[in-house]
């Protein structure tokens, strides 16, 4: 058309000069290349690493500490024993109870990008030879208990309860969840915590349960001690007498048989470095310290360290303990005894299970564990602390 006659045109010139074909493959013979895939780019510190390094350092930065992200497979043949892992339900068809709109087409789009048929990846494997023994606290009840290890894919780890009802004006219960291949239960029973000075008050008890692992006799204890409710320093008596009557429960299987390890868990709502662990239960932070009888924390150090499983003001608070017998800390030669995370380099024998999903990821709370309610406001978490976990092995 005439109006186009007079319209201007462009024509783009490139002016990087480019070798010719044969040329261009001459010069790539003769220089040097760097392989694909030898260097990774650390997302935290932006710096190069060798591939090697990040996987020999278990995919933690060396310069800077940050993580690279760890496909789920790669994460389960880092934790767990070689050959010992087998996947549950892998073929589980996946529904949409709900009829979320588009929920299929997002499915199809996770599942191209991750290369995994769910979400999460479950089943049965061996960390240093031995699955674990859970303890639970804030439970409400022992239906909550059947659900969890009724689920589909947890039931085939067939997971035993050892459940007790409690007195907590609340109906806050602490349990266990075991597995009894592994732990043979041989008895259990719920101690009261009494105080002389409130012979009405009430609070959930300790339970506890004993029998062997590998032939190896073990206490296991798990509490809730009594809230701060009223203030830190005018309810440390409470927690004072649950601490008192712990050790005095350690004591007396001590006494009957030396030879006996003890774990000791729950939410102390006291840190680590409070006298109620330190003094009344008599918990120590340096295993070289220990004497026979003693306990040993091994949170205490990551708590002055910063570390923390509940956040209140912007400060840290380690509630979540698990103290263990000196005989337990120390060990010997082919028996079970407490060991690092036997995949990752740090210097505590405590651990902190904080994965992204459990974290509040935005808002005024950014970088807390993700609650379940704010107030009256539904948050769709998980709690406001954070697991802990240690390992045992020979």
């Amino acid at each position: 058309m005439l109006r186009d006659m007079f319209k201007k045109t462009y024509t783009k010139i490139d002016t990087r000069y480019r070798a010719p074909e044969a040329e261009r493959t001459e010069k790539q013979e003769e220089e040097p290349g760097i392989p694909a895939g030898m260097w990774r780019k650390c997302n935290k510190c932006g710096k190069p690493i060798y591939v090697e390094d990040v996987r020999e350092n278990f995919y933690v930065c060396p310069k800077c500490g940050g993580y690279f992200r760890v496909h789920a497979w790669r994460r389960l043949q880092m934790v767990t024993d070689p050959g010992t892992f087998e996947e549950w339900d892998r073929e589980m068809e996946v529904s949409n109870p709900l009829n979320f709109p588009g929920y299929e087409k997002k499915l199809e789009a996770a599942r191209e990008k991750s290369r995994l048929n769910e979400a999460i990846v479950t089943g049965c494997g061996k960390i240093g030879g031995n699955p674990a023994v859970i303890g639970v606290s804030e439970i409400e009840n022992r239906s909550i208990l059947e659900d969890i290890a009724s689920t589909r894919k947890l039931l085939p780890a067939r997971y035993a309860i050892c459940h007790y009802d409690s007195p907590d004006l609340r109906g806050v219960d602490v349990a266990f969840l075991y597995r009894p291949d592994v732990f043979k239960l041989e008895g259990s029973a719920d101690i009261p915590v009494r105080i002389a000075s409130l012979p009405n008050w009430r609070t959930r008890g300790i339970v506890t349960m004993w029998g062997t692992i590998d032939g190896e006799p073990f206490l296991f204890m798990v509490a809730h001690w009594p809230s701060r409710l009223g203030g830190q320093a005018a309810s440390a008596f409470k927690r004072n007498a649950a601490a008192d009557q712990m050790r005095a429960i350690a004591d007396s299987v001590l006494k009957v048989n030396p030879a006996t390890k003890i774990v000791a868990m729950g939410d102390f709502n006291d840190d680590p470095t409070d006298e109620s662990v330190e003094v009344h239960l008599g918990a120590k932070a340096k295993i070289k310290e220990l004497q026979p009888g003693d306990f040993y924390t091994p949170f205490a150090d990551m708590l002055k360290a910063g570390l923390g499983t509940l956040a209140y003001r912007d400060a840290w608070n380690l509630f979540d303990n698990i103290v263990v017998s000196e005989n337990l800390a120390t060990g010997s030669a082919g028996k079970l005894k407490l060991v690092k995370d036997p995949y990752k380099k740090t210097k505590f024998y405590g651990n902190i299970f904080k994965p992204s999903y459990l974290i509040q990821q935005e808002g005024q709370y950014k970088g807390y564990p993700l609650r379940t309610f704010v107030g009256n406001n539904f948050q769709g978490g998980f709690s406001d602390h954070l697991p802990v976990f240690i390992y045992i092995a020979k």
